[in-house]
């Protein structure tokens, strides 16, 4: 039986969002479109999201990761699964790096910004999501550097830093990574300590 609108329209918003994770990771474009129409037109819980927001970071408001990129000069292409993008003004990849994802050894952080999805392990990678970012990785990579904008949340599974969130409570607007871009084996990492600054 095909999806249609009015079908996916009488699922619960929570059932469209799974419908929508779904078709994504089966590169559905159709239900993905559909899913996405559905979801337009449903009203927001943007009050809920703002209170959460207030709560991190120890009373330090956060802000929506749309926001955040564009307090950096980048807009988004698809706001909805766009986790990266390109500064026009001087050509630097901004990129989300979720706080809890971020690995540190002797002074060195670093975090993967994409890795292939072998056997089923990073199924994000497959995505429209997932390919941007690749595209972003090896750009930035040419570029030798790059920027994060930081996430905090709860992320759901073995697919993360890449896949979807559970729960985004949103960017720290007051902090910036620059970081150098490596690549190792078919993966791209971010790479920063010492030799690298925030502000």
């Amino acid at each position: 039986m095909a999806w249609t609108t009015e079908r996916v329209a009488a699922l619960s918003t929570d059932e469209v969002r799974q419908l929508r994770l779904n078709a994504e990771r089966l590169r559905n474009e159709v239900v993905l479109a559909i899913c996405d129409e559905v979801l337009r037109t449903r009203p927001q819980r943007a009050s809920s999201r703002a209170v959460t927001r207030q709560k991190e970071l120890d009373g330090r408001p956060l802000v929506s990761r749309k926001k955040a990129f564009e307090m950096r000069g980048v807009t988004l292409r698809n706001p909805r699964w766009s986790w990266g993008g390109v500064r026009p003004a001087d050509g630097t990849v901004v990129f989300t790096i979720w706080a809890n994802e971020i690995q540190a050894a002797n002074g060195i952080y670093r975090y993967m910004l994409w890795g292939p999805n072998r056997g089923g392990d990073q199924p994000w990678s497959d995505t429209p999501g997932g390919r941007e970012r690749l595209e972003h990785s090896r750009l930035a990579f040419e570029k030798g550097e790059a920027e994060g904008v930081l996430i905090y949340g709860q992320t759901q599974g073995g697919d993360l830093p890449l896949g979807e969130a559970s729960r985004v409570s949103g960017a720290d607007p007051s902090k910036v990574l620059r970081f150098k871009v490596r690549q190792e084996g078919d993966e791209y990492w971010a790479v920063w300590g010492t030799e690298t600054a925030t502000s």
